[in-house]
């Protein structure tokens, strides 16, 4: 870890040796308020020059620009500022780049300039934001410069506890020349004062933040508990609602006024609206009550910690795990900063959870080995139903992948079996394309998520390319706000792509003896390139029964290549319309 201060300030080492060790038969685990997060972290403070500060982000920029290996590559880097303000700071944010300021509130660190996401630096999708992935900013305040910030980004990129003081536009700056997709995204807990234009993004999800006003939409853009959201009108593709039912905000790390570490973890929020800053309600968790993992770890080790009472924390890099974390004990916190990668290497799941209350996991990576793993991540027992309403377990900023820079397999990215879990921003996805072959045989995945607990809720849930469902909702009372998906690119013909109900395998499939169970925001996309005569009969797939409802779904068929013939239930018109143009077909409410 490199740490820049102000010259005379020294940073010292605080170790504790955790209390229980003496029951323990594993070796003493000494942690510290203090502890060094290895050298993909920096931490700077407001000494430091804004010139040395430029040419830190600027080389972890430059390094991949029209980098053909830097989408699927080992870079991992965390830009952490200490409480003050930072002028003239101008951070383009590349693959796996975390920008996040070390306050207990986001304005208690400002950079004054911009934090930046474009087109035209990705190899092979210059003229696109559609592969802007994995980079995050979180808890800081941003003056731009111009008086506009732009967060061009698609999946994996979330905006998570920030002040933009001024305009946000989340197109890319070439969109207004007909080209610049872009395929987002997520924004919580966020505030910004000026306008927020969604240009030329597919779909957007935000949740729990305070805007001054909300500008476009192309097909899907919704909002739980946002002020300042357009109002519902799905004719616009707004899905708006007051509040969000159920959340508990992403814990974070933050520095004292005596330089020690903890990572707070927020309250609970029931019905919430706006942002949960500045008195923001929670726990308070000094750093020597974590294990600070750094790559080379082994899961025995790691689990010997957990075994001890310590939470988790890991540092940015990757982390080949021959048997999966075990995590036991109610209230654990697991979490990460600049994007550290779980990867199993015995077909192995990656992290499991016993179905215990407040079980937080997040800012995580998980790569699918070689060899199949029946789940990469399973949170709470198969067929336990524990009432965890008060204390629910959840899953934040979690992005799986089955098939990367590796050949990767697996049948179910992640299983959730406890009652009341939270999952919130996640993206399950199947390779279309990647630093090792990807295709129909190679990177083999059945389903992204797979639902069996009971009061579920699923905020920002983005599911892509699985070969059969892409989500299973087996659980009752279900509910999920927004929820995007492409299906496979690369399937061979409807022969090979059949389910028990007929063409192909819907998206999103709640389970038949399923008695309520409700969705806002959704929608499917069809790109069957490897052969456009390929059908799918249902986008969504659900009881027919009063109790499930689904309100703002739709289709499209990206290109118009591949045919969805209906949206929910054979209820929506087929996709391509006659019309063509990547038109979508809209359900407003069903049933």
């Amino acid at each position: 870890m490199r740490t820049l201060i102000a010259a005379g300030v020294a940073a010292s080492v605080v170790g504790a040796v955790v209390p229980a060790l003496a029951a323990q038969s594993a070796p003493a685990v000494t942690t510290s308020d203090r502890p060094d997060f290895g050298p993909n972290v920096t931490v700077y403070d407001p000494s430091v020059p804004a010139s040395t500060i430029q040419a830190d982000i600027d080389a972890a920029f430059e390094a991949q620009l029209r980098n053909p290996t830097a989408q699927f590559g080992d870079q991992r880097h965390a830009f952490l500022f200490e409480p003050g303000t930072y002028g003239r700071v101008f951070a383009n944010l590349g693959f796996y780049t975390a920008l996040q300021g070390l306050g207990k509130n986001p304005d208690d660190v400002t950079i004054q300039g911009a934090v930046n996401v474009d087109s035209g630096w990705n190899h092979g999708d210059e003229k696109n934001a559609t592969q802007n992935f994995w980079r995050s900013v979180e808890n800081l305040a941003v003056e731009p410069e111009s008086g506009v910030d732009r967060w061009a980004v698609s999946q994996a990129a979330p905006m998570r506890r920030v002040h933009i003081r001024g305009d946000l536009t989340m197109g890319p700056s070439n969109q207004d020349g007909g080209q610049g997709y872009s395929s987002g995204g997520y924004i919580a807990d966020s505030k910004v004062d000026g306008t927020v234009t969604s240009g030329s993004q597919q779909q957007w999800y935000t949740r729990d933040s305070t805007l001054g006003s909300w500008q476009g939409g192309n097909w899907n853009m919704t909002f739980s508990g946002v002020q300042g959201a357009p109002a519902n009108d799905f004719s616009k593709s707004y899905t708006t609602l007051a509040t969000t039912p159920v959340t508990r905000e992403k814990p974070y790390l933050y520095v004292d006024d005596a330089g020690d570490y903890h990572v707070f973890v927020p309250a609970l929020q029931r019905d919430s609206a706006g942002v949960s800053w500045p008195d923001t309600a929670g726990t308070d968790l000094p750093m020597r009550d974590f294990y600070v993992a750094h790559p080379g770890d082994s899961a025995a080790t790691i689990n010997g910690a957990l075994a001890q009472g310590l939470n988790l924390f890991f540092t940015p890099g990757t982390y080949r795990l021959d048997q999966a974390i075990e995590v036991t004990r109610a209230d654990t916190v697991v979490t990460g900063i600049g994007f550290p990668t779980l990867v199993p290497t015995s077909g192995n799941a990656v992290l499991t959870t016993a179905d215990v209350a407040g079980v937080t996991v997040s800012g995580l990576v998980v790569d699918a080995g070689t060899q199949n793993s029946d789940q990469l991540m399973r949170l709470g027992t198969t067929g336990s139903h524990v009432d965890h309403a008060a204390n629910p377990q959840s899953v934040q900023d979690v992005y799986f992948r089955v098939g990367s820079s590796i050949q990767g397999n697996a049948t179910t990215t992640l299983q959730v079996n406890s009652d009341d879990t939270i999952v919130d921003h996640i993206w399950a996805w199947r390779a279309d394309h990647g630093g090792a072959p990807t295709g129909w045989t190679v990177n083999r995945g059945a389903t992204g998520v797979e639902v069996n607990g009971d009061d579920v809720l699923a905020t920002g849930l983005f599911v892509e390319h699985y070969q059969q469902y892409q989500v299973v909702w087996n659980g009752e009372r279900g509910r999920t706000i927004f929820f995007q998906n492409e299906l496979p690119y690369d399937v061979p013909d409807n022969a090979s792509w059949r389910s028990p109900t007929g063409e192909g395998w819907a998206a999103y499939k709640v389970a038949d003896g399923v008695t309520s169970h409700e969705i806002w925001g959704g929608g499917v996309y069809s790109f069957f390139n490897a052969n456009p005569q390929v059908r799918l009969a249902q986008a969504f797939e659900v009881p027919h029964t009063a109790g499930v409802k689904a309100h703002g779904v739709f289709t499209v068929s990206l290109g118009d290549v591949g045919t969805i013939s209906s949206v929910i239930n054979g209820v929506g018109d087929s996709v391509p319309t006659p019309a063509g143009n990547t038109v979508p077909s809209r359900v407003v409410t069903y049933p």
